[in-house]
């Protein structure tokens, strides 16, 4: 990478987490592809040489039982859903460069490539573990067979990683009180060798890297916690019979396959060189993008020279696989001597209706049932691409997703496109023979240069709002011109206004196109011009539109009452019926290199998430501490306030709480709790408060540690 400001002179590739080839795509999945597809189309636009690849993986334990369950090979299995998913992609215009599959031959041999390369510089080490082991059915369990309960926060885990708390990578054995999900019997452990990449060699570099690493702050900051003291090998072979065969000319590795989170990332590299394979290197140079200078590198320590002249790589993932990406992979390229990433994006999950998404309980929006519900794919697009930030977790409801396509799509970039269009076509039959006005061509410049910034800073945000923020201009513009009542009393004044809103209406259709693809192309087209959107720069925006044009059609449809009470209705039932008792699970489609982490979750109503985001240096600034209640009593004259004395180690605070009509006071004493020790105090009632304990919801949930931390450890 060479951290220059967009767009460099070297090629850029941007990823896409590997959708699990194991279930149907929701909208939760769907968040990373849009965003993925508009940052890539947004560098485009501003003149980075950019592809845009991704592929679904096909290896693991869930495909294999799912595939025995229904009598298929896994291959037969995990193919059908890449069918599926390669097919369901373009439908939401969402356009890969190049889709593979991570069991395709290229993949196969550039894993097995990686592999030989770390034994050869000996990073890779032999060691016997424990492997959890099915005495009834006489096996080996792999990771996804194995459940149990995670060492570091307490929460039910599967074996290779704690999916439903602290969401941190399991190595094997580690997992506590293992059941094995074949019989539901207690997980009997052996001993057996196995391969290990020795992360430890890249301790200094991890650190490096994560200094330099651009994107979301949740990527750049939570793998620091990972790095820090003892950093743990990763376990790279597993006892299956499904996946990437470890390779048969290195000692040692017979039976085995590697583990699913190394062939999967690798995935990328492969789907790049096969895209460049089908374009030609003159087109786009794949090692330019991934190999140093377009060779082998190999080393544990940072060298400017390794990266100054190769591609950006720009990785977009779900934020419960920040480690893999962030830890494993940066290691798996630097030991096999590739570039490294320049930037991580960690998208927010998506809720439905306040709640989680669950699959299970059919609490979804599928991909296949938005798209039979008859609504445009760049509708969602916008929806989901401008419902947070990126790293911010979005909300999608049926109403919702009507108000703003009425309020925002058709209300106000429909309305002000037709009415200028409309205008321009039944008075002058096209453009006006007149100059954009200065001011026009400001905001125009304006919103050229707020473009730029936002791809910039990945904020794919935004890139979608900028668009209609120059549209509500033009339509103020042109409500504030009144060019209908000009017409006839001053015709010159009448053209120059019609003329600055159809150049308003070409710009919008240039910086919309990134998440209104395929809106933009029509746009384009009623404007007359040639050639596609998608192929014009930014410069695009300040370029004359056409002398004559069509009558234009409106481009966006409102969307009607009873269609969304249907919806409503469909997904209320669904979600019922899912619910009950006697109601199996369905298979998740998850992700293994992208997977939303929401399935299964809590599901109480949840408050929207506050948009405004704090940095890690002001998180560090706020002082939690490990406490235990000593005394509760209620204070006077007050129905809901307990005065409480709270030992933090260092000293005994006196804290009121709202905890009266929500605990027994007498039963409090005892009871661990966080106490955030840097609250400014506050009196209640005549009684001065010197602190505040957590607690969760409307019931007062009170937090605590799983463990018996000293009371003041500081809570981090």
């Amino acid at each position: 990478m060479s951290n220059d400001e967009f767009p460099t002179d070297q090629p850029a590739v941007v990823t896409c987490g590997l959708p699990y080839a194991n279930g149907d795509l929701h909208v939760g999945h769907l968040r990373t592809y849009v965003d993925g597809d508009a940052l890539s189309r947004s560098l485009r636009r501003i003149g980075q040489q950019t592809a845009f690849v991704s592929g679904s993986d096909m290896h693991g334990t869930p495909v294999a039982v799912n595939a025995a369950e229904e009598g298929v090979e896994p291959r037969e299995f995990a193919l059908d859903f890449h069918e599926t998913y390669a097919e369901t992609f373009p439908q939401f215009n969402i356009e890969f460069d190049n889709y593979g599959h991570t069991d395709d031959e290229t993949n196969v041999e550039l894993t097995q490539e990686f592999v030989r390369s770390w034994v050869e510089n000996d990073h890779v080490h032999e060691k016997e573990i424990e492997v959890a082991w099915d005495t009834e059915e006489d096996q080996p369990l792999p990771d996804r067979y194995v459940e149990g309960t995670c060492p570091y926060c307490g929460e039910q885990a599967r074996g290779d990683e704690c999916d439903e708390g602290c969401q941190r990578h399991l190595e094997p054995g580690e997992i506590e009180d293992p059941v094995s999900t074949l019989t539901g019997n207690p997980a009997e452990y052996r001993t057996r060798e196995h391969k290990f990449l020795r992360l430890a060699d890249f301790q200094e570099y991890l650190q490096g890297f994560l200094d330099r690493l651009e994107g979301t702050d949740n990527a750049q900051n939570q793998p620091r916690e990972w790095i820090e003291g003892e950093l743990q090998d990763l376990c790279i072979t597993r006892d299956m019979d499904w996946g990437v065969d470890y390779p048969e000319d290195v000692d040692g590795g017979e039976d085995l396959v590697l583990y699913v989170w190394v062939d999967a990332p690798i995935e990328y590299v492969a789907s790049t060189k096969q895209y460049s394979e089908r374009v030609g290197d003159d087109e786009y140079d794949w090692e330019q993008v991934w190999k140093v200078d377009g060779e082998e590198h190999h080393g544990t320590e940072w060298d400017d020279d390794w990266t100054d002249d190769n591609g950006e790589i720009i990785h977009v993932i779900g934020r419960d696989i920040i480690q893999h990406h962030a830890v494993f992979w940066p290691v798996m390229l630097r030991g096999a001597g590739y570039n490294e990433p320049r930037s991580i994006l960690a998208t927010g999950f998506v809720g439905i209706d306040g709640k989680a998404l669950s699959t299970s309980r059919n609490r979804a929006v599928w991909a296949d049932e938005y798209l039979d519900a008859g609504f445009h794919p760049d509708l969602f697009r916008y929806y989901i691409a401008t419902g947070a930030q990126i790293d911010t977790d979005v909300d999608f409801s049926w109403d919702r997703f009507q108000e703003r396509v009425n309020g925002e799509l058709v209300g106000n970039v429909g309305n002000f496109i037709y009415r200028s269009l409309l205008f321009a076509e039944r008075n002058y039959d096209g453009t006006p023979d007149a100059a954009v006005s200065d001011d026009v061509r400001d905001r125009i410049e304006s919103a050229i240069e707020d473009f730029e910034t936002a791809v910039r800073e990945y904020d794919v945000r935004e890139l979608a709002e900028i668009a209609i923020e120059l549209s509500n201009y033009g339509n103020e513009y042109i409500q504030r011109n009144e060019p209908w009542n000009l017409v006839d009393d001053d015709p010159d004044r009448a053209e120059q206004v019609i003329r600055d809103c159809v150049q308003l209406t070409k710009a919008v259709a240039v910086l919309m196109q990134p998440v209104l693809p395929g809106k933009a192309e029509r746009l384009w087209g009623q404007l007359g011009e040639q050639g596609s959107v998608a192929d014009v720069t930014l410069d695009s925006a300040l370029e004359a539109p056409p002398a004559e044009f069509g009558e234009p059609a409106e481009l966006f449809e409102q969307v009607e009452d009873d269609h969304i009470e249907a919806l409503n209705e469909e997904l209320q039932e669904r979600v019922e019926e899912a619910s009950e008792p006697s109601t199996e699970a369905s298979n998740d489609g998850g992700e293994a290199a992208g997977d939303d982490g929401d399935d299964d979750a809590e599901t109480a109503d949840l408050q929207p998430l506050v948009e405004d985001r704090i940095s890690f240096e002001d998180f560090e600034g706020v002082d939690m501490r490990v406490g235990e209640i000593r005394s509760a009593e209620p204070v006077e004259g007050a129905d809901k306030l307990l005065r409480l004395e709270v030992d933090i180690g260092h000293e005994v605070r006196q804290v009121v709480a709202g905890l009266r009509q929500l605990h027994d006071a007498e039963a409090l004493p005892g009871t661990r709790v966080i106490l955030l020790a840097n609250m400014e105090k506050a009196e209640l009632f005549g009684i001065e408060s010197n602190g505040m304990v957590l607690a969760a919801g409307d019931e007062a949930d009170l937090l605590t540690t799983h463990e018996d931390a000293p009371l003041g450890t500081r809570i981090k």
